[in-house]
Order: structure tokens, then sequence, then C-alpha cells
């Protein structure tokens, strides 16, 4: 009885031990041309010409890279961040036939709607306090220097204003404590001194500008398109873009507008959230399209009519 029990359980153990290593067998087979498929891949990648048609999106290098200004004149100025830092932005020369045009993208990340949330959840991140904001940041999509990435707006004037007042810059003092201590709702504050920061180094003299923003960026576009406006010139060209800036109170808005028939609107469902700041989605081989047109193209379109 003892035997013919034992022998059934040999079996069992060498066939399972057959098999595990016939799998590591194939696992491994299978793993070696993988890699090997890789490299061929990546040898072809090396041997053509960097392009958009060749890779799936530009990679970063250090030229990408965008250094943090933080505002001058701050305190004296009221404008603070939640935790009562200095808000930052950041800032790429435009060159050649860009230089006298101007591009700002408003940063997202949502918002915190009372005292609790904007003390607690927003603490120790760059969502409120510009301490944690990191100093370089990489520009592509809509902010992108690469004519393959952005080919109507890449060699503008490129602006990132970081959001740290979690109310898409349209928070006011009188909200706050009145003891004199943090949160500080200063997002009002904060826009009109970046904006005159930013006048002082050339946008006054802006030929053409665009105004965009991403989530709760994208919000604040909507809020301060008009303002924007009114900062540049008379005769420039200046139009906003919100990049999904919350869906039905913006339809609810443009029900109006929609019987007006000497007007136009652009409105595309988000492939993902925030189209507009990644190549991927921006301006790349397997970007959404409309009519062949990527995001960029679509826009670019828009923009000169």
């Amino acid at each position: 009885m003892v035997g013919s029990m034992a022998n059934p359980r040999l079996r069992s153990l060498l066939w399972w031990r057959w098999w595990a290593k016939k799998d590591w067998a194939i696992a491994a087979v299978g793993f070696t041309v993988v890699a090997f498929a890789l490299t061929l891949l990546s040898n072809s990648w090396r041997d053509e010409p960097d392009s958009e048609i060749t890779r799936p999106f530009h990679p970063i290098n250090a030229s990408d890279l965008v250094e943090l200004t933080l505002l001058q004149n701050a305190k004296a100025r009221g404008a603070l961040c939640l935790d009562g830092s200095a808000p930052g932005y950041h800032f790429k020369k435009g060159f050649g036939s860009g230089a006298n045009n101007w591009l700002l993208h408003i940063e997202g990340g949502g918002w915190c709607n009372t005292i609790e949330s904007c003390n607690s959840w927003r603490k120790g991140t760059p969502l409120g306090y510009s301490k944690y904001m990191d100093r370089k940041i990489p520009f592509s999509g809509i902010l992108s220097s690469h004519p393959s990435q952005n080919p109507e707006f890449f060699n503008w004037n490129k602006v990132k204003i970081r959001y740290c007042d979690g109310t898409s810059l349209a928070g006011h003092p009188e909200n706050e404590l009145k003891n004199g201590s943090a949160p500080f709702f200063r997002g009002q504050l904060n826009w009109e001194a970046v904006m005159d920061e930013l006048l002082s180094v050339g946008l006054s003299k802006a030929k053409q500008g665009l105004f965009s923003g991403c989530s709760a960026g994208g919000l604040a576009t909507l809020i301060h398109c008009d303002d924007f406006r009114s900062l540049l010139p008379t005769d420039a060209t200046v139009k906003c873009l919100a990049d999904a800036g919350y869906r039905r109170s913006l339809l609810k808005a443009l029900k109006e507008f929609q019987k007006n028939k000497e007007g136009g609107m652009f409105i595309s469902s988000c492939f993902i959230h925030c189209q507009a700041w990644m190549t991927e989605t921006w301006h790349a081989p397997t970007s959404p399209r409309i009519n062949n047109k990527t995001i960029a193209e679509s826009v670019g379109d828009w923009y000169v009519n």
C-alpha cells in the first residue's frame, strides 16, 4: 500500500520538475528573441534621422528644460502661494519669426475649496508651496520648441505659469483667516503680478498671443481670457484655448453663442485629460486626428483663421 502510494507521488514530482524546466527553457528562448528584436529596432532608429516619422515622440533633452523664475517683489505685491511662498513661472524666449509672439500656459491641479483642504492635502506639494516646485521642467506639446512637435508655436515666447493658489488664479484675500496665517488665497493678485512682470519683459509689445491652460488651468484661462486680451496691444491677434476646464459649465455658457451665425467654435471631447501639453496627444504620429489633422494642426488652423 505504501509503495503503490509513493510511486504516483514520485511520478507527479518528476513530471512537475520536467515541466518547470521546460517552462524556464521556453521563457529563456522567448526573452532572447524579444531582446534581439528590440536590439534590431533600436539600431534601426539609431540609423535613421531624428524625426517624428521614425520615433513615437521627440526625446527630452537639456535644451527642453526651462528654469523656474520666482516672482520678483511677490511679498510686496501680496502675491503668494497657499503657504505664503512666492509664486513662479517658467519662461523660454522666442526666436526668429516668433520673437514678438507669446504663448502662456497655466498649469492644472484641481481645486482645494475649504481652508481645511487647502491646508491638508496640498501641504508639502508644488500645488501650494513653491519650494517644492521642480527648478527645471521640460517644455513639450504646445510649449515645445521643436517644429516637429509644435508646428505653429514652436518659436514663440513661451511661459508656463505654476499653479499654487488652489483656485484657478481667482482667489482673493477676503476669504483668508483674519489672523494672517496660511492658507493665503491670493490667486487674483498672483495673476496680476505675473502679468505685470511679463509685460515688462516684452509681452506688452506682442503681435500675437495665445493664452491656454490645462484642467484647473483651463478654467483659469476662461476666467482671465478677457483680461489677457485687454493687456495686449489692440492690434494684436489674441485667442484663448481652454484644455479640459469644466465641461458642463462651458457647454451651458456656449448655448447662446451657438445661435450666432457669424461665430464659430472648435470643441473636442477629451481624448485624454489635458491634450495640449503632451506631444503624444498634441502632435505625433499616434495623435488623435480630425480629417487627418492632429490637435496641434487643427488649433493652428483655428488660430490663423
